[in-house]
């Protein structure tokens, strides 16, 4: 007869083939496995910067260079650290996705930062435009359709003090190391998501 005191063994995996069969030991086993790759996902974008030291886009300098000193830019101008963090990363989604390089990395810090920092990550392509735009056959005054917006001066300040003047090949940026604790601190956990239970009050 078993030891009434024995535990349990807790399910390993799912059992279910369709989630219409799901039980809450399935979601409670997928759970604890995702539980034990906590924080890697931070490793993952951290990874992904480095990839773009391998590309200079045909910019004066490599890609990470140029985010690394946006990034240092607003950490010396006494930025706090989500923006710092958003700085760092605006332009992740630059090999990734280029034909939306900045909805992309939005995406990817949207669970995360503010809703002000997240439109201003969201739109700063567009906002970005106004420097180069008409060189390429483009309106440079296509953010003014989010003029009135009240985050349109702040998506123009991070534009034009940090990153359309982050191009300097004499720069002393800041190493990327340097920045990794506060991307995890500012990623350890989300602020919105589906997934996050409602709080009661």
């Amino acid at each position: 007869m078993a030891d009434d005191a024995t535990p349990i063994p807790q399910q390993a995996r799912a059992l279910y083939t369709a989630m219409s069969d799901s039980t809450a030991e399935d979601w409670a086993a997928i759970g604890r496995a995702g539980a034990a790759h906590r924080g890697k996902h931070v490793d993952r974008i951290l990874d992904h910067m480095r990839l773009l030291d391998d590309d200079d886009g045909g910019f004066a300098v490599s890609r990470v260079e140029h985010s690394l000193q946006t990034a240092t830019r607003a950490f010396r101008a006494g930025q706090d650290e989500e923006y710092v963090v958003c700085a760092l990363l605006h332009d992740i989604g630059d090999l990734l996705l280029p034909a939306a390089h900045a909805e992309l990395g939005a995406a990817i810090l949207k669970p995360y930062v503010s809703e002000r920092n997240y439109w201003m990550l969201e739109k700063h392509g567009v906002f970005q435009g106004y420097y180069f735009f008409h060189h390429i056959g483009l309106d440079r005054d296509m953010r003014e359709e989010f003029r009135g917006h009240p985050d349109f001066e702040y998506t123009a300040q991070f534009c034009h003090l940090y990153d359309q003047n982050s191009f300097e090949p004499s720069y002393v940026s800041m190493p990327l190391e340097a920045f990794e604790p506060m991307v995890r601190r500012v990623m350890e956990r989300p602020v919105r998501s589906v997934y996050l239970r409602p709080t009661t009050a």
